[in-house]
């Protein structure tokens, strides 16, 4: 329950977990506060917040994602990743941060692994490429992202920009990206926890399908 999603029962008590990281080892430690439990996950850092400023001269707290980008808070945003951003204002206004040490798809309770992040970032200009939402490109998958409420809306997003992405890169039909975007994609939630929900459509690079 908050002051805005209204229910009988009390909102669940505040409570922090310190997850202890192993930079060597890369891993992230964590211990139970109500039971005995310890266990170990792999280190897999990533930025929640990637973006530039937002059109039409709006102000937008970083928190919420959009077009521009924001915290999206998909854990695709990895070290090798590189990420598309389409400029809405002279010299872009870049951000970049909300550093994960790990972070499970859809963000279920709220916060990631946080931690300080030391990030080396490198910046290109393509001019004459429309980007209408971020999309990633990795060494095996081409990646794009929808955010908004309700999430069935954020999901719509990511699958058409993925879709329309395949017919001006690929030489696809939009009908013919529609097939192959229904039979391959995976569509991993990023976050559910937002002021807007992101909802990622994933696809292997043709590359590696042929």
């Amino acid at each position: 329950a908050t002051h805005a999603t209204a229910a009988l029962h009390p909102p669940l008590p505040e409570a922090v977990w310190i997850w202890q990281l192993d930079r060597e080892r890369r891993q992230c430690r964590f211990t139970a506060r109500d039971s005995e439990l310890e266990l170990t996950l792999p280190m897999d850092p990533m930025h929640g917040t990637v973006g530039v400023a937002p059109a039409n001269l709006e102000v937008r707290s970083a928190l919420v994602p959009d077009a521009h980008g924001g915290n999206m808070d998909t854990p695709e945003m990895r070290a090798g990743v590189t990420c598309y951003l389409g400029v809405n204002v002279e010299g872009a206004l870049f951000s970049l941060g909300d550093g994960h040490a790990r972070q499970g798809e859809g963000e279920t309770c709220g916060v990631a692994v946080e931690t300080a992040m030391h990030s080396v970032v490198i910046v290109e200009l393509l001019k004459g490429v429309a980007t209408p939402w971020p999309r990633l490109e990795s060494d095996t998958h081409i990646i794009s992202t929808g955010s908004a409420r309700p999430l069935e809306d954020a999901f719509r997003i990511s699958q058409l920009d993925l879709i329309q992405w395949l017919a001006r890169d690929y030489g696809l039909s939009e009908l013919d990206a529609y097939q192959v975007v229904t039979q391959a994609v995976e569509s991993p939630l990023a976050n559910v926890c937002d002021s807007n929900y992101t909802c990622v459509a994933k696809l292997l690079s043709l590359i590696h399908i042929s």
